[in-house]
């Protein structure tokens, strides 16, 4: 499928607005995209005018608008995935006392939460409807090494770009990814964030391959081995039951 420029492009604007928490100018846009100011300027008044992105008439400066919540909002609601899933989350965050989501995958560039349920601890990971996170990162991304059709060196390329507060060698990681295989979930104590334990399960597809991941967090102190087995054997059948309701 050949690629259309200007979709390409503003779609490269959006994803640079998203990443920024500050807005932008239309020439700090043209420079990091490598793009003609004015067809910077020119793309932008088009996603100004779809309410896709805001400018503030003092500064001339860009940032995401209202129109991209609407966009979500709607992803969200016909989202098989996220509907489904919620039970399962509200039902494991209050039986664990944990932080529970559900992920979709974006490949092996990154994993997007579609679905929420907090538990009402002290906890230090900040997850919110809509965050992204490295595929390969933390107890789901050992799931997407362990039932993705990924080679090893591809992952050993990603695993080195990958930044943790503990980071583990690209051996432990892949231990760990042979036993998420074996076992049907992961687990990262205090890896990825120190001092907080993730247990992970993949949600699989018709081709036995990952399509989604169900995860949850807790305080280490929390999650002792026993507590992390008793929640990773829970995530397991909960993505088993969503996987089987899940349109083909």
């Amino acid at each position: 499928m050949r690629a259309v420029p200007a979709v390409t492009r503003a779609l490269a604007i959006l994803r640079l607005l998203g990443r920024h928490r500050t807005p932008l100018g239309v020439k700090a846009i043209a420079r990091e995209l490598e793009l003609v100011p004015s067809t910077a300027l020119h793309i932008l008044r088009a996603l100004v005018a779809e309410q896709l992105v805001r400018v503030d008439p003092g500064t001339k400066q860009y940032s995401l608008g209202v129109g991209m919540l609407a966009l979500a909002r709607t992803v969200l609601e016909n989202s098989s995935f996220a509907n489904l899933i919620q039970h399962e989350l509200d039902r494991i965050s209050k039986a664990h006392g944990v932080t529970a989501f559900g992920t979709e995958l974006m490949g092996l560039e990154h994993m997007v939460v579609v679905a929420l349920s907090r538990a009402s601890i002290p906890m230090r990971l900040h997850v919110d409807i809509g965050s992204r996170f490295p595929a390969l990162i933390s107890a789901t991304g050992r799931c997407v090494a362990a039932f993705g059709e990924y080679s090893p060196e591809e992952l050993r390329k990603r695993f080195r770009a990958l930044i943790w507060q503990n980071a583990p060698s690209w051996e432990a990681w892949w231990k760990d990814v042979g036993a998420a295989r074996r076992q049907g979930y992961a687990v990262d104590r205090g890896n990825y964030i120190d001092g907080v334990t993730i247990v992970a399960a993949p949600v699989l597809g018709p081709r036995q391959a990952m399509a989604y991941g169900i995860a949850a967090a807790g305080l280490a102190s929390q999650l002792n081995r026993a507590a992390a087995v008793a929640l990773g054997q829970d995530l397991q059948a909960a993505a088993a039951t969503v996987a089987s309701q899940l349109p083909a």
